[in-house]
């Protein structure tokens, strides 16, 4: 039986949850974003009229209100998205158990052998996104393939509110046309190069020879060929969140960077978020690891041991000095994030010195840190996550290298 795989991903979820609760950003350019009090920090979500004026997640928010000043600005509230993205996951897993959540808003669906419940795939994911948008009032794009890749190909394909059915036998009308800078995890580098190499579509690339891919672009042209034939064998896996071994966060950048200092600005708002998370989980992590994309689509990730923590300057200090220590700004970075792992619970209460070796932040043993941030989780919640933020986010000179107190 062929697979039948769902990739069902939220259109502009930040900002479309945020709709929810104010009904007035409804089709006038919005986003959510750092600090709009201060037009500090970054773009965290734009809606789709404010990305009709170029505005991008990851970009500065100067440089979106230089596009859009009409931008209506909303400070962050990631337990409100927790929230809202249970509640999505919750009701997709109502139609299968083998239900893999890809990030907090999108995730895989194994619906094969499922027609004789639900009907049809077209109906069944009809049904879902009439659902999500009649039920919780946010929208969201499907698409239905048989393997994960293609999937999350077809997904791409009609925004916002749209049902993409992408097959193999699909593949030479409806998919080789489309330019290969379109293809999933193909960066503008990558893209320059092709296209140089007078690769201007997908089809253009499944018809290189393999071994002429792996020549030029080493273990990715492999990869590069399978996905320009639709190949993709990963199963669908499920987990539950309490049974998560890491907790992480990342984000694709709007443009190549090169500026470590936007970098650690953006590393501390991921940090920031990784940690409150952990906090809310009742969860203390020990090994933390941050991970870069570069502009030529390879991948490093780099890891650095403190003691069990859920401190954000302590997860900071660590993570900047990961990012300090592996960045070359002649390298183009396309993607950055950071994860915890390592919970206490696994490891017990201490780790034995000699693994703290290189530890960036002296722990803070006298209980005062956790006093302070949990503090800040509670004006948080009450005011919203923009109303505690750190200097970083506001004085863009100040020193990469500090970590935030």
């Amino acid at each position: 039986m062929d697979r039948v795989i769902f990739l069902v991903d939220m259109n502009a979820f930040y900002i479309t949850c945020e709709t929810t609760r104010n009904p007035d950003l409804a089709g006038r350019p919005a986003a959510v974003a750092g600090d709009p009090k201060r037009r500090s920090g970054i773009i965290l979500a734009a809606n789709y009229p404010a990305r009709a004026f170029g505005v991008r997640t990851a970009m500065v928010l100067r440089d979106a209100l230089r596009l859009c000043p009409q931008l209506a600005l909303v400070p962050p509230d990631h337990p409100f998205y927790e929230q809202k993205s249970a509640q999505v996951m919750a009701l997709l897993g109502g139609y299968t158990p083998l239900l893999e959540q890809n990030s907090i808003d999108e995730a895989w669906l194994d619906m094969t052998g499922c027609e004789r419940l639900f009907g049809s795939p077209l109906a069944v994911a009809r049904q879902i996104m009439d659902r999500i948008k009649s039920e919780l009032g946010l929208w969201c794009s499907i698409g239905i393939a048989p393997n994960k890749f293609l999937a999350k190909m077809a997904s791409e394909m009609k925004k916002p509110l749209g049902i993409t059915c992408l097959d193999l036998p699909d593949l030479p009308e409806r998919y080789w046309p489309l330019e290969v800078r379109s293809l999933y995890g193909v960066g503008a580098s990558t893209a320059d190069k092709l296209v140089g190499m007078g690769v201007t579509t997908i089809g253009d690339l499944a018809r290189l020879d393999p071994a002429f891919l792996a020549a030029r672009f080493g273990r990715q042209g492999q990869a590069l060929h399978d996905h320009a034939w639709g190949r993709d064998d990963a199963p669908v896996t499920p987990h539950e969140p309490d049974e998560a071994k890491s907790i992480g966060r990342s984000t694709n950048l709007s443009r190549d960077l090169t500026d470590l200092d936007e970098a650690c600005r953006i590393l501390l708002v991921l940090t920031d978020d990784v940690a409150a998370s952990m906090r809310r989980h009742n969860k203390r992590g020990a090994t933390v690891q941050i991970t870069l994309k570069f502009h030529d689509f390879s991948v490093i990730t780099r890891q650095g041991r403190i003691p069990p923590t859920c401190s954000t300057r302590e997860i900071y200090g660590q993570a900047c000095h990961l990012l300090e220590q592996h960045w070359d700004q002649k390298t183009p970075v396309r993607l950055i994030g950071v994860s915890m792992s390592g919970f206490a619970h696994d490891l017990g209460d201490q780790l034995p010195l000699f693994e703290l070796e290189g530890a960036a932040v002296v722990p803070d043993r006298s209980g005062k840190q956790d006093k302070l941030d949990k503090a800040i989780d509670d004006v948080r919640s009450r005011f919203g996550s923009a109303s505690v933020t750190y200097g970083k986010l506001v004085e863009d000179k100040r020193r990469h290298q500090e970590p935030p107190d």
